[in-house]
């Protein structure tokens, strides 16, 4: 590529989701509804695990991290994506552009590791009761989200990183309504083999180790219950387990649906309606999961209306 062909660029524009401006005000109305409930199940998720003092469990400790993490990859994405629908023209700055790459990955992958720690936890509760105090130490509990945060950034770092030092074309477009590393790798003028490669191997090794851990401590979940002798106890068991398998299955589900289809069928529009279901319906999802389907959470939100009515009166 010739040397006039490689640009500075100091800003981006974003395609954005549709290019029909009639649709622009509806959309706005719509995901601007997702997005304030996702932040107002997310903070408050994090509230109550945080103030109620049954849900001071390691259960919960990785359930509070999981509403921050939703709640970052959402604010990353969700709020430019708003101001974009009422924009006259969907530009963002080179640097902002970076920014939002690098926080998306990071929240992303630690998405992935905190739902396999909150499935290990599951495992000792239900495999090894008498000994889950013990097993599942404070120590322990920060050990299982500082170690994917720390390994989360290391790979937002290098992903962005790399993606920025290269050399952009003149094309300062990108088919998407956020920074993802895909369309960004499309702008590149200078071979992007080694980026493509790093993407890859990551990207395969988090869902599948990931997933991997999911499934282990489910399988021996299962066989736990089944040697169970009363109805009551797998009830309980299955009851405790059944929010996370469902936030597990919506995620993946996801994921796999855009990464594993075939490339003939692979479109950036695709891309694009699986990437909406899970940076602002899945965040928006988990805590109503977690709020109508457990017991324990449910208690909580209602001893603490019953608090604030009580200060009301």
């Amino acid at each position: 590529m010739n040397k006039e062909n490689l640009t500075a660029l100091d800003e981006f524009i974003l395609m954005g989701i549709t290019d029909h401006p009639e649709l622009q005000a509806p959309f706005f109305g719509l995901f601007f509804i997702i997005y304030l409930a996702s932040l107002l199940g997310n903070l408050g998720m994090i509230l109550l695990t945080k103030v109620d003092s049954r849900l001071q469990t390691p259960m919960y400790f990785f359930l509070r991290h999981l509403a921050f993490i939703d709640l970052g990859y959402s604010t990353a994405v969700g709020p430019k994506m708003l101001v974009n629908f009422v924009a006259n023209q969907n530009t963002i700055p080179y640097n902002w552009c970076a920014t939002q790459l690098a926080f998306f990955i990071l929240f992303i992958i630690s998405e992935l590791f905190i739902l396999s720690a909150m499935a290990y936890d599951r495992y000792v509760a239900i495999c090894n009761p008498l000994l889950y105090t013990v097993i599942m130490s404070k120590r322990v509990c920060w050990a299982l989200v500082t170690i994917p945060y720390l390994y989360s950034a290391f790979l937002s770092l290098i992903t962005t990183i790399k993606i920025f030092i290269s050399s952009f074309c003149g094309n300062n477009v990108i088919s998407h309504f956020y920074c993802d590393s895909l369309p960004l790798l499309t702008l590149i003028c200078t071979n992007t083999r080694e980026i493509e490669l790093i993407i890859l191997i990551f990207s395969a090794f988090n869902l599948v180790s990931s997933l991997l851990i999911v499934l282990v401590s489910y399988i021996l979940i299962l066989l736990a219950i089944l040697r169970m002798n009363s109805a009551e106890g797998r009830n309980k068991a299955f009851s405790t387990c059944g929010s996370h398998l469902t936030v597990v299955i919506v995620l993946y589900g996801t994921l796999f649906f855009m990464y594993v289809q075939p490339k003939s069928s692979h479109s950036f529009d695709t891309d694009k309606m699986a990437s909406l279901f899970y940076t602002l319906v899945i965040p928006m999802l988990n805590p109503m999961i977690y709020s109508l389907r457990n017991k324990e959470v449910k208690g909580a939100m209602q001893r603490i209306w019953k608090n604030l009515c009580k200060l009301s009166i």
